[in-house]
Parts: structure tokens; sequence; C-alpha cells
């Protein structure tokens, strides 16, 4: 259980500094305490990896119709349903929640590429073996 944990909480302070670093950015994403940021930050998670897929599976035609477009309204979604949630962050509006959430995304990625590139599970593998693997 306990070898689970560093990666939680590894996770857990990227996206939280990936918040921060866009309230800097944008200016209507606003923490009022270290508190709301660390919960929003955790809420964030848990609705990424709970509500998130849900939405997905409800929305897949709109999904496929707009050729996986509809994935960043999904994104902004769960950062809008994150500040409704945490008293002291607040997002001014959705076009703010839209690039807001693609600027976390990718500067998740970024900060996970960074710090996580010695997990098995993040690397990428070649097969072994004769060399002809297609």
């Amino acid at each position: 259980m306990l070898d689970n944990l560093l990666p939680f909480l590894l996770h857990w302070a990227i996206i939280g500094l990936s918040l921060w670093v866009a309230s800097h950015l944008f200016s209507g994403i606003r923490f009022e305490s270290t508190s709301a940021l660390v919960v929003s930050a955790l809420l964030l998670g848990f609705a990424n990896a709970v509500v998130k897929p849900v939405l997905i599976l409800l929305t897949l035609p709109l999904t496929l119709l707009t050729f996986g477009l509809f994935l960043l309204v999904i994104n902004a979604l769960m950062l809008l349903l994150v500040a409704a949630l945490v008293k002291g962050f607040k997002v001014s509006g959705f076009w703010t929640a839209l690039f807001a959430s693609l600027f976390v995304s990718l500067l998740s990625i970024v900060f996970g590429a960074l710090v996580g590139g010695s997990d098995p599970a993040t690397t990428i593998q070649m097969p072994q073996g004769s060399g002809n693997w297609l």
C-alpha cells in the first residue's frame, strides 16, 4: 500500500504546482489560500480519475464527431466543477477554464516527465528478442 503512496503524492504535487503556475499566469484564476490550492489539487485529481471517464463515456458520440476536441471542453468542465466545490478557488468563466485546463494539462505532462522518468510504468520499453516485432 505504501508503494503507491509516493506516486500519488508526487502526482498531487504536480497538479498543485501546475494550478499554482496557472493562477499566476491567468488573471481569471485565483486562490484565496494555500489550503484552497491543496484541496483543489486533490479534488481535481479525484475528478479526473472518477468523474472525467464517466463524462467521456457519456459524451463519446460528440467526442468522436468533433475528432476529440470535445475532450478540451470536458477538461474545462472538470476545472469549473472543482472551482464550484472548493471555497477559495475562483475561475472567472468558461474560456478561462478552457485555456487554463489546457495549460495545466500540458504543464503536468512536462513536470511529470521531468520528475517521473525513472518509473517503469512511465518509460517506453522496446520489445526484447530477434528485432522483428511487427
